[in-house]
């Protein structure tokens, strides 16, 4: 029974167009997205923009110019040996894959160079022009090379701090994280400057709390048209 039937009718209309709006929020008007996906969308443009690290990561390399590696890595299988092998010849390095095992020597920087180039290649949604960089990956996954890439500098690091060259391995770890790991997780992203974009994320946030304040003062007036109330002992 309806104690209030003001409130009960208020908080019922408010329902109401909580629900017309949740569905049409649900419907592909947002450039062929519904509002969740489109501004998940958005979202990962933005983080993906503010995720650029290649030029910060191309000075650091510096750090190790002149340094001659030497190094037994283990990769995860023999074609992934053989074709990490490729990549090493093309960055002026010299390779040999035997079974797991790649053994890898040559200017170090350098090395870092050449993923660093791939890296920011993905980093801008070109597969394209990688692949025709590395012809023996024209059938892969378009991601693979920055896969083998990842293995390789993880590789790196257990090699040579094994050697006691922890300054050397450091490099290849943050290149790895900030760079071939980033360029890899938002392949086919589009980045965006959030200042681009500034206008839509205030208003995604302030509309969250509004809806969802909404959403709460309905289901409030409803109950208290009912006639139910928190009360204390």
């Amino acid at each position: 029974m309806v104690h209030n039937k003001k409130e009960f009718t208020g908080g019922s209309v408010l329902l109401v167009i909580f629900f017309i709006v949740l569905f049409a929020m649900f419907q592909p008007i947002f450039d062929g997205h519904n509002a969740m996906a489109y501004l998940d969308n958005l979202y990962n443009s933005i983080s993906k923009g503010s995720a650029y690290y290649v030029d910060d990561l191309r000075e650091e390399a510096k750090s190790v110019a002149g340094y001659q590696i030497n190094a037994k890595i283990r990769m995860e299988n023999e074609s992934q040996a053989a074709d990490s092998a490729a990549l090493i010849t093309k960055a002026g390095g010299m390779a040999e894959a035997s079974g797991r095992d790649l053994t890898v020597s040559g200017d170090y920087a350098g090395i870092l160079s050449a993923s660093l180039d791939d890296a920011d290649t993905m980093y801008h949604n070109d597969g394209a022009a990688l692949k025709a960089k590395y012809p023996n990956y024209e059938n892969r996954d378009d991601r693979q090379i920055l896969y083998d890439w990842n293995t390789m500098l993880a590789g790196f690091d257990k090699a040579l701090k094994e050697q006691h060259a922890f300054e050397q391995a450091k490099v290849a770890v943050n290149i790895n994280a900030k760079v071939v790991e980033t360029a890899y997780n938002y392949y086919k992203v589009t980045p965006e400057n959030i200042k681009d974009k500034m206008g839509i994320v205030i208003f995604s946030l302030l509309f969250y709390v509004f809806y969802t304040m909404w959403y709460g003062f309905a289901i409030l007036f409803v109950f208290e048209g009912w006639g139910l109330k928190i009360s204390g002992h």
